[in-house]
């Protein structure tokens, strides 16, 4: 089984679009989103596939979340998709 990281740092619907078809090859999806997850409908959407999919998302809001966060996911991440 591999750990799947995906950061959501340019394009966040994609990437949690992504992280939801990541899902279906039963392996462990984490995300991670830099900066506020963002209040929009394609964004909603895909965080409540996400819920259902019991996939965790943590909210990277500022850049002391982000050093102190982001290393270790990384680090115990087999795969890590920037998006």
């Amino acid at each position: 089984m591999k750990n799947i990281l995906v950061v959501a740092k340019f394009n966040q619907a994609e990437a949690l679009r992504v992280a939801a078809g990541l899902t279906l090859l039963s392996d462990p999806v984490r995300v991670a989103v830099l900066g506020a997850i963002e209040d929009t409908p394609a964004v909603n959407e895909q965080r409540e596939l996400l819920e259902f999919a019991e996939v965790p998302c943590a909210a990277l809001a500022d850049a002391g979340a982000v050093h102190s966060q982001l290393p270790a996911a990384l680090l115990a991440a087999d795969v890590v998709y920037v998006i």
